[in-house]
Order: C-alpha cells, then sequence, then structure tokens
C-alpha cells in the first residue's frame, strides 16, 4: 500500500517555505543562504507513526534587516521532486498525482511580503505559499540570531495538506495519513 506525505515548501517551504524566514526589501540586507548546512524538512503521520522527510533541492533569495523586519522580503522555491523521507514506497508515492503530482506542479513557492518583530529574536514571516497550484496566505513564526554577519533562522509552519490538494481520492479523508503537516525550517545565511 502506498502512502503519501505531505505537500509542502515549501515547506511546504517551505515554505515552504524554507528561507523566508531571513526576509527584507531593496533597502534592507541582503543574505545568501548556504543550502549544504541548511534544513528544509517536513513531517506527518500514516496510520498513527510519525515519519519525516526533506526536501533536498530549493533555493531562496532574502532581504531581511532585523532592524526594520517590515520591509523584508524572502522567496523560497521548492523542488517538489526533491522529497524524500527514506521509505521507498512514500518516496514513490509522494510525486504521483494523488500527491504532489510533480509533473504538473514542479514547484512549490513561499513568498514572504513582510516580517514581524514579537520581540527578542522572535520574528512572523507573513507571505504566501503555493503548492499544487493553491496559493494561501501563511505565518511562518521563526527565531533569527545574527552574529558576525552569519544568521540561523529556525521556523515551523503548520499546514493541512488537504487545503493544497495534497492527498487527493482515498488519501483525502485522513484516516490513513493524518491531515494535519508540519514544515520546518532551519537555515544558516551570510550577508551579502
Amino acid at each position: 500500500m502506498k502512502f503519501l506525505a505531505p505537500r509542502v515548501a515549501t515547506t511546504w517551504a517551505a515554505t515552504a517555505l524554507g528561507a523566508l524566514l531571513l526576509a527584507g526589501p531593496a533597502s534592507a540586507a541582503g543574505w545568501t543562504v548556504d543550502t549544504a548546512h541548511s534544513k528544509l524538512s517536513f513531517t506527518g503521520s500514516q496510520s498513527g507513526t510519525a515519519f519525516s522527510g526533506q526536501f533536498t533541492r530549493w533555493d531562496a533569495t532574502i532581504d531581511f534587516d532585523p532592524a526594520n523586519p517590515a520591509t523584508g522580503h524572502a522567496t523560497v522555491t521548492i523542488d517538489m521532486a526533491s522529497a524524500k523521507t527514506g521509505d521507498v514506497q512514500k518516496d514513490q508515492s509522494l510525486p504521483e498525482a494523488d500527491w504532489f503530482s510533480t509533473k504538473a506542479f514542479p514547484k512549490a513557492v513561499f513568498e514572504a511580503t513582510s516580517f514581524k518583530a514579537k520581540g527578542g529574536n522572535q520574528y512572523d514571516a507573513v507571505g504566501t505559499l503555493t503548492i499544487r497550484g493553491i496559493k494561501k496566505d501563511v505565518t511562518l513564526p521563526f527565531t533569527l540570531d545574527v552574529a558576525g554577519g552569519k544568521a540561523h533562522a529556525v521556523g515551523k509552519l503548520d499546514l493541512v495538506r488537504t487545503d493544497y490538494g495534497v492527498g487527493q481520492g482515498a488519501w483525502g479523508d485522513g484516516k490513513m495519513v493524518a491531515l494535519a503537516v508540519s514544515v520546518t525550517v532551519d537555515l544558516n545565511a551570510t550577508a551579502k
């Protein structure tokens, strides 16, 4: 029996949603994400057993000034065919039409259009997440630590996979694969 993981990045992504944690506009500071030392992952549950995976191919454009977060901007683009769980059945199922449908929708996109400071090192990335062509408003809470031109951001976005059409047909009711999915971003970046 095939299983399928939730559709992010982005993230899910991301995303989704991943690099959105560090966003900002033209007047903000630009950041280069170190994808080799960053992770865009997801978790879900099938038949009551938790599983996790990650997107191995994604990129991010980030402009973010902690002193002026409202002007930030970030875009994270996730290659949905790069989702890996380490389980052969899941990994073969995820790209199929019932799940991510990667032939029709190869990319998921998280776009943060602004950021809100919440005190200390805590922020919200406010924007949209698009998966399978379905675009929804999302808010990604994250922490950000900046020192010596280096930034580390960690955040988690909780989603309902069917809001994005992920898990069609027999998978749509949540009986086998839970509807709730979380996308976690753990980003390391360097100031441009």
